[in-house]
């Protein structure tokens, strides 16, 4: 009698400790799931990355090597704003750039980043409200270890295109980046150009772009020169090493398309051959040309297409155009790592995680739970 009256109870007692050790087992499962897709896996694609190796310089018979610069480049992460950023597109995207870039900085410990214009999506129309909101989630998403430089060049959504570009704007970018037109570092001279200021219609911002860029050009040929033989017009105080500058920037030098751009992240088919508009997806060509001639960089580096490329000026200098960091953009977002000297450079490029990898695996993870619980919650 005992005993039947107790079955009941103890059946029930099981019954819940099944099903409660069900959903814990359930609740672990979709946690590890979240974990998995926005934490780890950003680990296990980045760790596949690696620095390329620049070639060792002899020097009396003897193999040396070089002081080499470890430095990573990104492009256009169009931090979202208040007018056209929903809430759950900033929170998806900024997680993905900001876990990918710790990811980036924690596996390989660069020593410079460089951010290629367009860090924001509204800094061209931002009020000052608006703009301290956006700096200050710019730099929780990007922030980094004071042994790493993270140095930025404006952008057309930073600043504003050029009739909307003013000295209001300019000046809060330049405020909180420290904007600077050149940068050198173990003997390698990096010169960042403004290329919104490079319309070339003699506006007051432009002459002085071009005005400060023409006094980098002197120093650096100077630097050249002096390496050779010494000049009277060269009397500077300031140092710089003898070697050819890398040039970065937004805008690209002019290219009349995407048309001969290949490799899985450059534009899409349907976009390749559209024709580029000057001053506005391409600098000009006499923009272009004054930079060339000026500097004579061993290589030049770029964004705002959103899209990589790879194209030849003058027959032997080198551009890059940097794809998007943010899946905002593109689906296989990159950045390219650069183990650089005075003398050389070696690049590679780095993907982070595929968007519709993600995607994909909540969606299967999704389809077998509502399984799971649909078999679990039939009557027995």
């Amino acid at each position: 009698m005992t005993k039947q009256r107790l079955l009941p109870g103890t059946l029930n007692f099981l019954r819940f400790k099944r099903k409660s050790w069900f959903f814990l087992k359930f609740g672990f499962l979709v946690f590890a799931l979240i974990v998995f897709c926005e934490l780890l896996i950003y680990y296990l694609v980045i760790f596949q990355c690696h620095w390329p190796e620049v070639k060792t310089v002899a020097s009396g018979g003897k193999p040396q090597t070089p002081d080499v610069l470890k430095v990573i480049f990104l492009a256009d992460t169009h931090l979202l704003g208040e007018v056209n950023g929903h809430w759950l597109d900033k929170l998806r995207r900024e997680w993905q750039m900001e876990r990918a870039f710790q990811t980036a900085l924690w596996l390989l410990q660069p020593e410079v980043a460089f951010i290629l214009g367009d860090v924001f999506d509204e800094g061209k129309w931002s009020s000052p409200e608006a703009w301290a909101a956006d700096v200050e989630r710019f730099r929780r998403v990007f922030r980094h270890p004071p042994d790493t430089q993270l140095l930025v060049v404006a952008g057309n959504h930073d600043i504003g295109f050029h009739y909307s570009m003013n000295t209001y704007k300019l000046r809060r970018f330049k405020k909180v980046f420290d904007f600077g037109e050149l940068f050198s570092i173990k003997g390698i001279n990096f010169v960042m150009v403004n290329s919104v200021a490079m319309e070339g219609d003699g506006c007051t911002i432009c002459s002085s772009a071009e005005a400060q860029l023409i006094k980098i050009s002197h120093l650096l040929n100077c630097s050249r020169q002096e390496k050779y033989h010494s000049s009277p017009k060269c009397s500077s105080n300031q140092e710089l090493s003898a070697s050819a500058p890398i040039l970065l920037q937004h805008y690209p030098l002019y290219r009349r398309s995407d048309a001969d751009c290949t490799g899985e992240d450059s534009a899409p088919p349907e976009k390749k051959n559209i024709l580029f508009k000057e001053r506005y997806d391409v600098l000009s060509k006499e923009a272009s040309q004054k930079l060339l001639w000026w500097f004579q960089p061993r290589l030049i580096l770029s964004g705002h297409t959103h899209s990589a490329c790879e194209v030849l000026h003058a027959g032997n200098i080198p551009e890059i155009s940097v794809p998007s960091f943010s899946w905002r953009n593109r689906n296989n977002p990159s950045f390219i790592m650069g183990s650089i000297t005075s003398e050389d450079y070696s690049l590679s490029k780095c993907f982070l995680p595929l968007e519709h990898t993600v995607l994909t695996i909540y969606c299967t993870a999704g389809i077998l739970v509502a399984l799971l619980l649909f078999t679990h919650c039939q009557p027995s």
